[in-house]
């Protein structure tokens, strides 16, 4: 296991080190989410196909982790073609961190040893030679399934929000984004919870755990709602202070109603 690991991280190393140098030549970090997101794609695969576990399981495993990131990473990927040469603001603040080409590599590195860690479920399903799925693998999976739909819709209803001249400098307040403020962030999270919970039917699946507290940390402490939220005071301002007052910061939640003036 330690040994497809091993490869699997060096696979990871490669493949961010080339989107490096990429994102070098082209003049736009983003690229580093595109990898990030596409990372899974190539790991669960490479380890059903390496590991010497159940078919059924490594497959299925598989087949929805790849579906997560493929569907994030093109989503992301678009975007960034979108909007290129402009970079996403939140790199503004990382290089302010990371300052140069070469500390830029080291953070890319890094970042391909976090997706090392999102791999661990997959990784322990691939050596899982059980015929048989258990109850806690069939829960995590379908959990993973759903929210991976969850995720879909909550960047399909952004997509159209912003593809909408006249809602430019306007907060998506419609579809799930009326209940939480970055229900994408949400439901990805559930997605990591629901691969952590059906890799416990595995040994060393309780590695997996790591998954979803590690999503977690990224999204309220790194990259995801701070920054977002901050970049979105600045460009909508009260606007944006509004909607943080009666909407929901991460799970879905009734609205706020308006204080009254009686």
């Amino acid at each position: 296991m330690l040994l497809l690991l091993g490869t699997g991280l060096l696979i990871a190393l490669t493949c961010f080190a080339l989107t490096w140098a990429v994102s070098v030549r082209i003049e736009n970090y983003g690229l580093l989410d595109v990898a990030f997101s596409y990372g899974i794609a190539v790991l669960a695969p490479f380890y059903a196909l390496s590991g010497p576990g159940n078919p059924l399981r490594k497959g299925a495993f598989a087949l929805i982790g790849a579906a997560w990131s493929l569907r994030l990473g093109t989503y992301i990927l678009l975007r960034v073609i979108k909007h290129h040469p402009k970079e996403d603001i939140r790199y503004e603040k990382l290089r302010e961190r990371w300052r140069g080409r070469g500390m830029f590599l080291v953070f890319f590195e890094l970042q391909a040893l976090v997706v090392g860690l999102f791999s661990l479920p997959f990784l322990a399903a691939s050596f899982n030679d059980s015929s048989t799925l258990r109850p806690i693998e069939i829960a995590g999976l379908i959990l993973a399934a759903l929210a991976l739909m969850g995720e879909s819709l909550a960047d399909e209803q952004m997509r159209r929000f912003k593809s909408e001249p006249a809602n430019r400098g306007a907060v998506c307040q419609g579809g799930l984004w009326r209940y939480s403020r970055h229900p994408n962030y949400f439901f990805e999270s559930l997605v990591w919870a629901g691969f952590s919970i059906a890799a416990l039917g595995s040994p060393w699946g309780w590695t997996g755990l790591i998954c979803p507290f590690l999503m977690l940390y990224f999204l309220f402490k790194v990259t995801g709602i701070p920054l977002t939220e901050e970049y979105a005071l600045k460009s909508k301002g009260a606007l944006y202070r509004e909607y943080q007052r009666t909407t929901s910061a991460f799970v879905p939640w009734f609205r706020k109603t308006h204080l009254s003036n009686s």
